[in-house]
């Protein structure tokens, strides 16, 4: 009997306890499984079958599918499997043999970005450092975060006296032996004597600064009889005055403040600079040490030019620090602040109003007046030429 025959028999007398259709789905997928085994597609031909073939069908009784062995499973292309519910199990190709370590994930970067590589972090911690650092020092002009800026004074009332402003009360004379800190240090040559007349050095400027309460104008002067040829003419002394109070770190800072230099008319005070014998008359010399001043009976700011020339002990022979000091203390004292400060803290830069001509520490000033602000300690100062230096 054909093999169709014989299993849908098989299906029948088993029909209690599988549905007919089923059983000849099953069939017909058997029938064709054996088919194939049979078939032209073997190496054998049609009568050949396998061992392993022989021993399942010894297994399958009427009415029950044929299992074949997984051996069995066609690994043709193309071609359906013997058995469609059975899975056809899948093996993993083994891995190739490694000749070189797998790279880590830093090493695939370094190998990428080469230098680049340690830069980055080099560079990151630098800039976190700067970072912090900045952070502590409150940025700006980077100075030091236990470097506070120096105290201003107070102010005096406009017109209030007509004293000269920047010298000390008269004393014994003996100060210039005493105070080894205020004496002129060698230099250059100086006018002893001038004309006790001023020249006005042409030229005018903007105006510096806000202004909000009241705007200064000034002049720069020579004395008639002081050669300025050695340190760069006329020109250069006013250079020198109208670039100190143009800077922010002036008196402009304050916006209270602002400057206007002139040539011509009355301005409210005369920038001058002054031979040795006229200023010891126009300031005082009871100390007997070169001094500057500001007289607001003559309406001037008397630089020294002995000083101008040569400068201060406490400045280090820095002199363009010193002139740039020279021009903002007197001229302090013209816009109103009469009152000279003393150190602060030590080591700190010294307030604009010290007399720091004669020293920055506060014990070789109090000499000068004992009954004066500048008490009588150990504190000692740097030299600092500007009213605002974080300016």
């Amino acid at each position: 009997m054909p093999a169709r025959g014989r299993h849908a028999r098989g299906c029948r007398d088993d029909a209690s306890r599988a549905d007919a259709a089923d059983c000849e789905i099953l069939s017909c997928v058997t029938d064709r499984g054996r088919s194939r085994a049979r078939g032209g597609d073997t190496p054998h031909g049609s009568g050949a079958r396998s061992a392993a073939g022989d021993e399942a069908d010894r297994y399958a009784g009427p009415g029950r599918v044929r299992v074949r062995p997984s051996s069995e499973h066609s690994h043709q292309p193309l071609r359906a499997q013997w058995d469609p519910t059975a899975r056809e199990p899948r093996g993993r190709a083994p891995r190739p043999d490694r000749s070189a370590r797998k790279q880590s994930r830093l090493g695939r970067f370094v190998s990428t970005y080469g230098w680049r590589a340690y830069a980055i972090p080099v560079l990151a911690v630098v800039t976190g450092f700067v970072v912090v650092d900045a952070a502590r020092t409150g940025g700006g002009d980077g100075a030091a975060p236990d470097a506070a800026a120096p105290g201003i004074g107070t102010l005096s009332q406009e017109g209030e006296g007509t004293d000269v402003i920047g010298v000390p009360p008269l004393a014994d004379g003996s100060f210039a032996e005493s105070m080894p800190a205020g004496a002129l240090p060698d230099g250059g040559p100086f006018a002893v004597d001038g004309a006790g007349t001023w020249r006005v050095v042409p030229g005018t400027t903007d105006r510096f600064g806000e202004g909000t309460e009241r705007e200064f104008t000034y002049t720069v002067e020579v004395e008639d009889g002081v050669d300025t040829a050695g340190f760069g003419g006329d020109d250069s002394l006013a250079r020198m005055v109208d670039s100190t109070l143009a800077n922010p770190k002036s008196w402009t800072n304050d916006d209270r403040f602002a400057f206007r230099r002139v040539d011509t008319g009355e301005p409210d005070f005369r920038v001058s600079l002054t031979s040795q014998m006229t200023i010891r008359e126009a300031c005082g010399y009871s100390i007997e040490l070169e001094t500057s001043c500001y007289n607001p009976g003559l309406g001037r700011v008397l630089l020294n030019e002995p000083r101008w020339v040569r400068g201060a002990i406490a400045f280090q022979g820095d002199i363009g620090s010193y002139r740039q000091y020279l021009i903002n203390h007197e001229v302090g004292h013209a816009i109103g602040y009469r009152d000279h400060q003393p150190c602060e803290t030590q080591d700190g830069l010294a307030p604009v109003m010290m007399q720091q001509s004669f020293g920055t520490a506060n014990h070789e000033i109090y000499r000068l007046d004992p009954e004066g602000v500048v008490p009588d300690n150990d504190l000692t100062c740097r030299f600092n030429p500007w009213p605002y230096p974080r300016g």
